[in-house]
């Protein structure tokens, strides 16, 4: 038996793309959304797998919250590269199946590994 947990957070940041020709070359700011979805196997004996509120700590402790993105990271920061990160930083501690990230309510990138 497997389970999937899904936790979300959100972080305010500004951010501009390079090499993009369009309003997003300029900088501008979004309330990020990033949805981790983890893979568990086994519940302890109290029924869970991993307590949401740790997976959740880990998540806020990595998103870059009141920042402008090209500052803080070496890759330009579209959703699909942010993605990315988050779910390789994620990976080191957890079973993660893919990161979400949401840059309005209607407009998200999905990283995943595999096919």
């Amino acid at each position: 038996m497997s389970w999937i947990l899904k936790v979300r957070e959100k972080f305010q940041a500004a951010h501009f793309l390079k090499e993009y020709k369009g309003k997003c070359e300029r900088i501008h700011g979004h309330t990020f959304q990033v949805e981790v979805n983890v893979r568990i196997d086994k519940l302890d004996n109290t029924g869970i797998g991993i307590d949401f509120t740790e997976i959740k700590k880990k998540l806020t402790e990595i998103l870059p919250d009141h920042t402008l993105l090209n500052e803080v990271y070496d890759f330009n920061p579209s959703a699909e590269n942010l993605a990315k990160h988050f779910y390789l930083e994620l990976k080191k501690q957890y079973s993660v199946k893919e990161v979400t990230v949401w840059e309005s309510e209607d407009a998200s990138a999905t990283y995943f590994e595999g096919k």
